[in-house]
């Protein structure tokens, strides 16, 4: 006779579906959630009954409704960050402002960011990991990128794909720009 309620049962498989669903290991949900990498094991098993509080943790790091994980049922499979609510990122350039589009659990490999660049505005960013490349599209108005003693100037529509393990940096000509970067750790 199973003495567990089927609460736990539920929740577990509830859990473990959609950590699976996301493609996130159990040390990704434990760094998302700061729920113990043992503890996530545990209830994903059925072995640990969590305190709401950990649940809550675990819900919000998995991007899953609440209520709806005791039912069996996880977030639907478009997730919408609205525009003003995307992280920011502040303090790094002058008259630039970096907002962050990749999810969180994707830092260090494979980060995407929207750059708006005022007139004359630019980031300069000291070499990144060994193979790090940087691939940028401008969106509107013209840009310069720098990769070590290369130079490119971009406008519209143009890509530019380049080491970013130096010193490189992107500066806005003329008017103001905006970018999507993409930042890709080897």
């Amino acid at each position: 006779m199973n003495t567990r309620p089927e609460i736990h049962d539920r929740l577990a498989a509830s859990l473990r579906s959609a950590r699976k669903s996301k493609g996130l290991s159990l040390d990704a949900v434990a760094k998302l959630s700061g729920v113990s990498r043992s503890m996530v094991s545990q209830i994903e098993r059925g072995e640990s009954s969590p305190t709401v509080s950990t649940l809550w943790n675990l819900t919000q790091a998995l991007k899953v409704d609440f209520a709806g994980l005791l039912e069996g049922r996880t977030a639907p499979g478009i997730e919408v960050i609205r525009a003003d609510a995307a992280p920011v990122i502040n303090g790094r350039g002058q008259g630039v402002r970096i907002r962050i589009l990749s999810p969180a659990e994707a830092a260090g490999e494979h980060e995407v960011y929207d750059l708006a660049f005022d007139a004359g505005g630019k980031l300069v960013s000291d070499p990144h990991a060994p193979g790090c490349r940087e691939h940028l599209t401008v969106l509107e108005g013209a840009v310069t990128v720098v990769s070590g003693e290369e130079v490119q100037r971009l406008g519209v529509g143009d890509t530019a794909r380049y080491f970013a393990d130096r010193t490189h940096r992107i500066e806005a000509e003329g008017s103001a720009a905006r970018v999507i970067l993409i930042v890709q750790n080897s």
